[in-house]
């Protein structure tokens, strides 16, 4: 880091050492203030939102169609999706979220939201090169993850016998 000489007539500049410990008093007195009870609470209060729609929804399927819980699950999880990936679309979710911090990262809609934006970022790029290549990497390794452990799960299940013991007619 450089600041300007204090000479006159002259635009020289000078080095400045700060050591470790003084940038980190530097940062410090520069961070901002933040109040972890207030963003505990607007987390809660985003995150229980979100689950209460997802909740009005799958009571909608079940009382308009005559479905199980079960059943309308998947039905449920598809309007969540739809509706975050319309909302970030329109820029609204990104305003939640930077006022939320992680209660809007309830996972349904947490997930397509970070699809949706990179796929949304990189679009100028092209469809393969950009939509398709960029729309992963954030949200890849949720999906490795995902399929690593359902992977393993399923491997002790098979391995104990365990399931064997559930009944999987509904």
């Amino acid at each position: 880091m450089a600041v300007k000489s204090a000479g006159r007539g002259t635009k020289s500049y000078k080095p400045v050492s700060m050591s470790s410990k003084e940038y980190q008093a530097f940062a410090k007195a520069r961070e901002p203030a933040r109040s972890v009870w207030t963003n505990c609470l607007k987390a809660f209060l985003v995150g229980g939102l979100i689950c209460a729609i997802g909740q009005g929804v799958q009571q909608f399927f079940m009382s308009a169609f005559d479905m199980s819980a079960r059943e309308a699950g998947n039905p449920t999880v598809a309007i969540m999706i739809l509706l975050s990936v319309i909302l970030t679309s329109l820029g609204v979710y990104d305003k939640i979220a930077q006022w939320a911090g992680a209660g809007s990262a309830v996972p349904v809609t947490g997930f397509a939201n970070s699809m949706a934006s990179a796929a949304i970022e990189h679009r100028s790029e092209g469809l393969v090169l950009g939509v398709g290549a960029n729309m992963f990497k954030l949200a890849g390794s949720v999906i490795v993850f995902g399929v690593v452990a359902s992977f393993v799960v399923g491997i002790i299940y098979w391995i104990f016998g365990i399931g064997a013991w559930h009944d999987t007619s509904g």
